[in-house]
């Protein structure tokens, strides 16, 4: 059955569902005219850019809960068929417009990989959109420079289209980003690049990725009001320095796991620590990698060996020590209290989030429950 909605009973508060409805349905949004680099690599062209979405959102009571995602695995050519509860095409509630929540995938990835943070955030009074990043898809996977420099982009884009949804409260948004997808909410936030990126074997041809530098990079929107990136990436190669850290503005959330050799842990907690001009924190999975909190749990046509691979994708969504499950249900909770804080001024959430009493039976953590997890804030 592939459920994305699964959870434990010994999940803190937040985690699993809240009491709406939820709906989701599916569209297309084109960015008429991006720049883009041309297959070759030798030249600039101007092509629209479509993408994508699938949009959760709370829904009118009534209908069975219960949807099926069609879709494929890592390797980019074998089916999958996700089950979750949302309802497809169901009817909204009449009580928005509510926050939006941008979530966006990794690179490869798709808009399914954190669907269940999508659809629980959903049912808590959000509107959640993710995209297939074109180029940064597993049917899809362009040159890695292509992603560097679209996925600000492309992130500010969605913003700007899916704040005009009457569903959606304009003025009131926030990213969530794993791996590449951090990186990119971390520039859309304010983090320029340092200058030497452009000289990096990584860097796209042309130095497109200028217009991502600190000093040249666009200032966040007004309306992005918290980002979380899970296992974000960009310090290894030394994509920021101290300077541009400092220039995040939107309250930025954390989740790394401590074995990470993709993104890196000391480089994802210098990121929460350098965030210094606003509430920051950070959430360790101690002995985590790089799947820490974000994918779904491995379909189960994953198990198999791909030959398109050459190794069995499940690697690709499931982490050797920690349950996914319980990462997921870890991640919902820790969202969801960030995102009401800082989205809807609930102050009520504020010990959700706070490092002396996080962890209590309060929020769900009955003892030994939070053995291998610590969170650190750092305010401004």
């Amino acid at each position: 059955m592939n459920r994305i909605d699964m959870t434990r009973p010994d999940s803190p508060l937040l985690a699993g569902y809240g009491a709406r409805t939820v709906g989701v349905r599916h569209f297309s949004v084109t960015d008429p005219d991006r720049i883009d680099i041309a297959a070759s690599l030798e030249a600039i062209v101007r092509a629209p850019r479509r993408m994508p979405v699938e949009m959760w959102y709370p829904a009118v009571n009534g209908a069975a809960p219960g949807t099926q995602y069609h879709t494929i695995l890592r390797d980019g050519v074998t089916p999958t068929v996700l089950s979750g509860r949302a309802i497809r095409d169901a009817e909204p509630s009449g009580d928005g417009p509510f926050p939006l929540v941008l979530i966006s995938h990794g690179y490869p990835g798709n808009r399914f990989l954190m669907s269940h943070l999508a659809e629980t955030l959903a049912s808590r009074g959000y509107v959640v959109a993710a995209a297939d990043h074109p180029q940064s898809t597993y049917d899809d996977q362009g040159p890695f420079g292509a992603t560097l420099y679209h996925r600000p982009l492309d992130q500010r884009f969605l913003l700007s289209a899916l704040t005009k949804d009457p569903l959606v409260q304009p003025n009131n948004t926030a990213v969530i980003g794993f791996s590449m997808g951090g990186y990119g909410a971390l520039v859309l936030a304010g983090a320029g690049l340092a200058p030497g990126i452009l000289d990096n074997d990584i860097s796209p041809p042309h130095e497109i990725l200028r217009e991502h530098l600190s000093g040249n990079v666009q200032p966040a929107p007004d309306a992005l009001r918290a980002v979380i990136g899970i296992g974000p990436w960009g310090m290894g190669p030394g994509l920021w320095d101290a300077q541009a850290l400092a220039g995040i503005r939107a309250p930025l959330l954390v989740m790394a796991g401590t074995a990470d050799e993709t993104s890196k842990y000391d480089g994802m907690r210098a990121i929460a620590q350098g965030a210094t001009q606003t509430d920051s924190a950070l959430l360790t999975f101690t002995n985590a990698g790089h799947n820490a909190a974000a994918p779904i749990p491995a379909p189960a046509e994953s198990y198999a060996h791909s030959k398109a691979l050459g190794w069995a994708p499940f690697t690709h969504y499931a982490d050797p020590v920690w349950d996914t499950v319980r990462m997921n249900a870890l991640a919902q909770h820790f969202a969801a209290a960030f995102l009401d804080l800082h989205l809807k001024g609930d102050a009520d959430r504020a010990p959700l989030v706070s490092p002396a009493t996080a962890f209590e039976e309060a929020a769900g953590f009955s003892p030994e429950t939070s053995v291998g997890l610590t969170f650190e804030r750092w305010l401004p």
